[in-house]
């Protein structure tokens, strides 16, 4: 059975990923996070390891 986890960074939701064990796929709410939409990954830790390491990528730009 699937399921839908919300995946959020510092309060704001990032957006969700559905799926299963092994086989989780995000989908964006957010247009700064448009870049990940639709891509799988294999845990919802996973996913929420690329949503942060996305989030740092922009701050880092915009602190330049």
């Amino acid at each position: 059975m699937s399921k839908a986890i919300v995946i959020e960074v510092q309060g704001d939701a990032a957006g969700i990923v559905v799926g299963s064990p092994g086989d989780f796929r995000f989908f964006s709410s957010q247009p700064a996070f448009d870049a990940l939409d639709g891509k799988n990954f294999r845990s919802v830790a996973q996913a929420n390891r690329a949503v942060a390491d996305r989030r740092a990528g922009q701050s880092l730009r915009k602190a330049a």
